[in-house]
């Protein structure tokens, strides 16, 4: 299993980007899979998370500003944010996990996923 991560950058308050997380080794469908994030000295925390159900969870931070979607021919996750803020300012991170959660808690849990990816900075200033 690889994922990959990409479309970090530097962006002003209010402003948007675009992140992929581009996977392979595993069938994309059938797997959760979502995106995680970590600042210097917080544990890594939830930003949304899809089952295979394409059931969507968003930390209430992010709700309303940030869409997790997949595309299953390109095989890819994207998390597209809008009106960034500096406390958005992080590593985000692709996990994947064979397991379905059904929108039980464990969904949000760093710990449930198994696969990671390097991460993607992404600051707000």
């Amino acid at each position: 299993v690889q994922l990959v991560e990409s479309g970090g950058g530097s962006v002003q308050p209010g402003g948007s980007l675009t992140l992929s997380c581009t996977t392979s080794g595993f069938t994309f469908g059938t797997y959760s899979i979502g995106w995680f994030r970590q600042s210097p000295g917080k544990e890594r925390e939830e930003v949304a998370v899809t089952d295979a159900e394409n059931l969507k969870l968003y930390a209430p931070s992010v709700k309303g500003r940030f869409n997790i979607a997949r595309d299953y021919d390109k095989k890819t996750l994207y998390l597209q944010m809008n009106k960034l803020k500096p406390e958005d300012t992080a590593v985000y991170h692709c996990a994947a996990d064979e397991r379905q959660y059904a929108g039980h808690w464990a969904a949000r849990q760093a710990g449930s996923y198994k696969y990671w990816g390097q991460g993607t900075q992404v600051t707000v200033s």
